[in-house]
């Protein structure tokens, strides 16, 4: 569909309707955040090239497929869109199991559990943030079928783009770990992905879109980044 006439859609809904209100406000934040998302993810796509060759690389000589792994994904008003990501599973693996990945996953290559671990797999994201599709600082993009699943206040989330990081992300670094907890108790990944850790990460999204401003972005960016050392 048109991206306006699905920002339409959205704003029918009174509870995403309140949040557009505030956020449409803060142009000056709008505009700078566009502004930097382009600027760095060209000055960093630059920067890391090499790296890049050298998981390229080592992608390959350790188990069969693409290097990159593309699956449609969900941002700005509804928008799909294919997500960069280095593959960090055997190929085919979203025919192998559920769209959420757990902890001792036996979809994950050898290689794919380091780049996991240093967060390495997530660096091609910088080129859906050159094409515009995400921004450094917003909700995770998930999937159409997790996306359907929304309760009404959720869906005020597309009202920006998709992010690389967000609070959510920061609270919810081992969230493959929440996960096993709740399958042990006798749920399956999906159920328990939807029932007990979405909601739970839409909280510091939605709280994210209550305080939204640009140097909120860099607060979340620096935080992420220490994370990420530790």
């Amino acid at each position: 569909m048109n991206g306006n006439k699905e920002l339409k859609e959205l704003l029918e809904i009174q509870e995403v309707k309140v949040y557009y209100e505030k956020i449409k406000k803060r142009k000056i934040s709008l505009i700078a955040k566009k502004i930097f998302d382009k600027f760095l993810a060209f000055f960093m796509l630059l920067l890391v090239s090499p790296i890049f060759v050298f998981i390229a690389i080592w992608i390959k000589l350790d188990s069969k497929g693409p290097v990159f792994y593309r699956q449609p994904r969900i941002t700005l008003y509804g928008k799909e869109f294919k997500i960069f990501k280095f593959r960090t599973m055997v190929e085919n693996a979203d025919k192998l199991g559920t769209a959420v990945t757990l902890q001792d996953d036996p979809r994950i290559s050898r290689v794919g559990r380091k780049l996991r671990k240093l967060r390495l797999d997530e660096l091609p994201q910088l080129i859906n943030i050159l094409l515009g599709d995400m921004s450094f600082v917003g909700t995770r993009p998930e999937i159409a079928k997790y996306v359907d699943k929304y309760y009404p206040e959720m869906y005020a989330t597309l009202l920006l783009p998709a992010g690389v990081t967000s609070k959510a992300s920061i609270k919810y670094k081992d969230e493959d770990q929440v996960l096993e907890k709740w399958i042990s108790q006798g749920m399956d990944a999906d159920q328990a992905y939807i029932e007990k850790v979405l909601p739970n990460k839409m909280k510091y999204n939605l709280e994210y879109l209550e305080n939204f401003s640009f140097i909120e972005d860099i607060k979340i960016m620096i935080a992420t980044f220490f994370g990420v050392l530790k």
